[in-house]
């Protein structure tokens, strides 16, 4: 009976690990949406009609810090469909250089 329970608690505290791993905490960035062949160029008011240019034509979205400057590829560019250019507050889970996106606010 007292390895059924020590190999259960083990088996729990292993899933308590493993899904605090692959949790992460979600954090917001706030930044302007821009595409990956302009980047750090292209985050500026003004650049919307560009910006949505270079994503129709392929580029990948990406989100460009403000402050650092850090360009962001945007995992599901689904979720910032029409901000196109926008400096805005984005809530996700940040992976290096890449954000899942949660939600998004217009700054």
């Amino acid at each position: 009976m007292r390895k059924v329970v020590m190999s259960m608690f083990a088996f729990v505290l292993v899933l308590t690990a493993a899904s605090a791993a692959f949790a992460g905490d979600a954090q917001t960035v706030n930044g302007w949406v821009s595409d990956s062949k302009c980047g750090v160029k292209g985050a500026h008011d003004g650049a919307a009609e560009c910006t949505k240019k270079c994503i129709e034509g392929g580029a990948s979205m990406v989100v460009v810090t403000d402050g650092d400057q850090k360009v962001l590829t945007v995992q599901n560019p689904e979720a910032l469909k029409g901000h196109d250019g926008h400096h805005i507050a984005v809530t996700g889970h940040v992976d290096g250089d890449k954000i899942h996106v949660d939600s998004a606010k217009m700054l």
